[in-house]
């Protein structure tokens, strides 16, 4: 016998009293109701026991779907073999049987006082259930206690009348079983697994859906050890208890509602529907052909008892994924796919989002039907535009499994390579993208996909073979200059993965240019005077001046990018930021995510690199997730230097390995900066060996100028430190020469610092002063003025003049502070307590901002948005941004909210 549990103690205490009462004589009907599951078999089989331990005789039977046919099945499955059956024509008159079958009960009667159990009566044959029925109004003055269970459940087929329908109440007791509570079944979980987590234990109580039945059959099949969390899918469990239960618990409810259950289950295989209860219910009648206000009663009746739950979009939902899957075993895959076409058909028709129809399309297989691709592809638009790339790709790739035309499938292949180009360790792109440029199409998408296709091999280290790829397409576009100046664009900026393949390919450019402009484009003369820039060629004043005329023309649409996005690396080299800003918004702007194109990382690159320019080190000191030294890693390492944690700065240095590292520009860029970090941590020959390796690589680039990276001062630097004040001069006059050339304060008060400081004397004094006047108040300039000052403040000690030293190295700490450059912070306090002075004190409060971070924090306390100020002020919003951080760390807060009485309060001196 099934140990029954304490939450049905009520029920078996009845029972218990029934029996007692009908060992004296009295006899009574009493029936027990409720769900399937639910523990009425259990409390019969107490019951009996009990019965029997009273000195009751106890009759037993139970009803099956299989006996429905035979006439009188249950009652002589209850009676038992008997001399009396003999005689009994249980086929002949129905009336006269049951009277026989009467005289045999009140037989058994008289010999002992009875307790007749039948459990599951609802399915009794016809003729034993009126034989029972009849019998109940008779049994009040026998001693016989007939009890009864009966399945009492909202189903979608409308149920046969109850058992005592017909009955006076006076007759019967009844008891109604109820859901198992989540605090009773977390108990029984804990019973059985004492050391399970309370989120192992939820998650059983979710599964069991309220259901004892359900409950006992997944405990049976879990084991803590071996589960660490529920699964989710039945074939984890074993030896499959569960699955088993669920089918038994659904053929109890019959046909309909099973259809109807596992029509729900198919809805949920692709979550959010988007669709809310009352559409949800005539699309599952009309996927099980049903009644839909029977289904809308069967929701609510299965939410009541458990086994569904509202979800945060209002409708019921299965408790937890194992229950869904668990309904679905058995189900055949063709028979799904035709369920999830039907659903997403239904949906279509009730304009449902797209994203909710494409999740069932995932689950169909082709449908040949004209609107299933333009559905996809929405669905996949909407994916990325809230950053779901993984979501796109699937939506992608299903639609490539419709018959497609071929110029729609040659698109479909270029927005899904570009999109599988960004997923990690994905190998599918570039075949995609190789069987777009194939395949037959539009010139225009010929070269969107061979552009795509370049891009991605030159990620993949194979520059060559991309610009190689551009220039087969370029050979077949006879009649199409627009098109043909796109592929020489785009070769000329895939080129600077490469050094060897650079070169080439700007000789080309230049002779080109010389010979036929009208070839080379508006893009292609922009990137000659970025190369122009680099090379140490050109002013900023007259790059600039260049760029701005070639953006006042008119632009192809496919060359704008390269355009839009050369001059902001331009404008950023020449310390125009706020341009440079617009110009990397302008061009991301027209930036399709999912076309690929090597202009869309050479923006954000330029995005980092202002960053970096206004020394936005809290944007910057976030570790870049891929272990590979790019553009992003090398400004992380400076930030981290320049904000005081050097050491992890090293650790990061520690875990890149350079040794399969591309021959790029990136790779230059992180040797410069890992030349920061090691100077920086004390090293300054392995950091001196980093700079002048970057130059060499950046030398035989042909980019020479210090507005890429001022490698030579660096270099001059660590050649002072290991006494080598010779080699320091040359190195930083190179780079004076340079500097000029470019002619940005930066880059000559730069040089002028380093030379000063190499050269020494009352010419270093006159070279850091210059520096100074340079740096002081251009503008944008980074950490250029603090280490300036500090150089002066060093040269002027030096001389003897301390006071004016005093006040330069204050006033570095107050600029270092304001930038949250701990480490110069920290190296000019070091100097003023070895001079003898005090260190100076870190000002913070509303006193402590500059002019434009008080009047962008009072715009901003007023409840303007960055971008009003930003066009109040004429300024780019990432400048607001930045001044508004700068702003918010030294007043000491987090919220825009409490800027105004931070304004209000005066500065403190700690």
């Amino acid at each position: 016998m099934t140990r029954p549990s304490p939450e049905l103690a009520a029920a078996i205490h009845l029972l218990a009293e029934e029996a007692e009462r009908t060992r004296t004589g009295g006899g009574r009907l009493v029936l027990l109701r409720g769900a399937t599951g639910t523990g009425r078999t259990t409390v019969l089989e107490a019951a009996a026991g009990q019965a029997a331990a009273l000195g009751l005789k106890v009759l037993r039977a139970r009803c099956s779907p299989g006996d429905t046919a035979i006439s009188f099945a249950t009652v002589l499955h209850l009676l038992g073999p008997v001399p009396e059956f003999a005689d009994l024509a249980v086929d002949g008159d129905e009336r006269a049987t049951a009277a026989g079958l009467w005289r045999v009960l009140r037989g058994y009667a008289e010999d002992s006082p009875l307790l007749v159990a039948v459990d599951d009566v609802h399915l009794a044959d016809a003729p034993s259930r009126r034989w029972l029925v009849e019998s109940a109004r008779h049994i009040d003055r026998l001693p016989i206690l007939l009890v009864v269970s009966e399945r009492s459940q909202y189903d979608v087929d409308p149920p046969a009348p109850g058992f005592a329908h017909t009955l006076p109440p006076a007759l019967v007791r009844t008891h109604t079983f109820t859901p198992l509570a989540p605090a009773a079944a977390a108990a029984r979980v804990r019973a059985r697994f004492p050391a399970a987590s309370s989120s192992w234990t939820d998650a059983c109580v979710q599964a069991a859906a309220g259901s004892p039945l359900l409950l006992e059959a997944l405990l049976d099949d879990l084991d803590e050890s071996r589960h660490r969390d529920v699964p989710e899918t039945t074939a984890a469990l074993y030896p499959g208890a569960y699955p088993a239960a669920v089918q038994w618990w659904l053929d109890s409810a019959g046909p309909a509602t099973t259809e109807v259950a596992r029509a729900l289950a198919v809805l949920e295989e692709a979550p959010g529907t988007g669709l809310p209860e009352n559409e949800i219910t005539p699309l599952l009648a009309e996927l099980a052909d049903a009644d839909p206000i029977r289904v809308a009663g069967w929701l609510t009746a299965m939410t009541s008892l458990g086994m569904l739950t509202l979800g945060a979009d209002g409708r019921p939902h299965f408790p937890h994924p194992l229950l869904r899957d668990a309904i679905l075993t058995g189900v055949p895959a063709a028979r799904r796919r035709t369920a999830h076409r039907a659903i997403a058909e239904a949906m279509l028709r009730q304009d449902a989002p797209a994203e909710a129809v494409a999740g069932h399309l995932l689950a169909t297989g082709p449908v040949d039907a004209p609107w299933a691709v333009a559905l996809l592809q929405d669905a996949a638009a909407v994916a990325l535009y809230e950053d779901r790339a993984e979501d796109a790709v699937a939506y992608l790739r299903r639609a490539l499994e419709e018959p497609l035309p071929d110029d729609r499938r040659q698109r479909l292949l270029t927005e899904l390579g570009s999109l599988e180009y960004a997923a990690p360790r994905s190998t599918a792109a570039i075949p995609r993208l190789a069987e777009a440029v194939r395949m037959p199409a539009a010139p225009q998408d010929r070269v969107r996909a061979a552009v795509a296709l370049g891009t991605a091999l030159t990620g993949r280290g194979r520059t060559r073979k991309a610009v190689e790829l551009l220039r087969s397409v370029d050979g077949e576009l006879d009649g199409h200059p627009d098109l043909v100046r796109t592929l020489h664009t785009a070769s000329v900026l895939l080129s600077d993965q490469d050094q060897e393949v650079r070169q080439e390919v700007y000789r080309r450019l230049s002779e080109t240019a010389d010979r036929s402009p009208e070839l080379v484009g508006t893009a292609g003369q922009a990137l000659l005077v970025r190369h122009a820039a680099s090379a140490g060629l050109t002013s900023a004043r007259d790059a600039m001046r260049r760029l701005r005329t070639l953006l006042a023309e008119t632009a192809d649409p496919l060359t704008e990018p390269f355009l839009v996005g050369t001059a902001a690396t331009v404008a950023q080299w020449a310390d125009e930021l706020d341009e440079a800003d617009r110009l990397v918004d302008r061009g991301l702007t027209g930036q399709r995510p999912d076309l690929l194109h090597p202009m869309h990382q050479a923006l954000l690159n330029c995005r980092t690199d202002i960053a970096g320019a206004r020394a936005d080190y809290a944007r910057l000191a976030a570790v870049p997730g891929p272990v590979a030294p790019t553009n992003a890693h090398a400004h992380t390492l400076i930030a981290l230097v320049e904000t005081g944690r050097g050491a992890q700065a090293a650790d990061l240095v520690a875990g890149i390995d350079l040794r399969e590292a591309p021959d790029s520009w990136e790779l230059n860029r992180f040797l410069f900066a890992r030349g920061v970090v090691r100077a920086a941590t004390g090293d300054p020959a392995a950091a001196l060996h980093d700079f002048l390796e970057c130059g060499r690589r950046q030398t035989a680039r042909e980019v020479i100028s210090p507005v890429v990276t001022p490698w030579r001062t660096a270099a001059a630097e660590c050649r002072l430190a290991l006494d080598r004040p010779l080699e320091a001069v040359a190195l930083a006059e190179e780079e004076l020469r340079l500097a000029r050339v470019w002619g940005t304060p930066r880059t000559v008060g730069r040089a002028l610092r380093v030379l000063g400081t190499a050269i020494g004397g009352r010419r270093g004094l006159e070279l850091t002063e210059e520096a100074v006047g340079l740096l002081r108040d251009c503008g944008p300039a980074g950490t250029e003025p603090a280490l300036a000052l500090i150089a002066l403040g060093r040269r002027l000690t030096a001389a003897g003049e301390t006071a004016r030293a005093r006040d330069c190295l204050r006033e570095a700490a107050e600029h270092a502070e304001r930038l949250g450059a701990a480490r110069l912070l920290e190296l000019t306090e070091q100097i003023l307590r070895k001079g003898g002075a005090r260190s100076p004190r870190r000002r913070t409060g509303a006193a402590s901002l500059t002019g434009s971070e008080r009047r962008i924090a009072e715009l901003a306390a007023e409840g303007r948005t960055n971008v009003e100020i930003a066009a109040l002020l004429h300024l780019a919003r990432r400048t607001v941004e930045t001044h508004l951080t700068h702003a918010y760390r030294k007043l000491g807060i987090r919220r825009r909210t409490d800027l105004r009485p931070a304004l209000e309060q005066p500065a403190s001196r700690p």
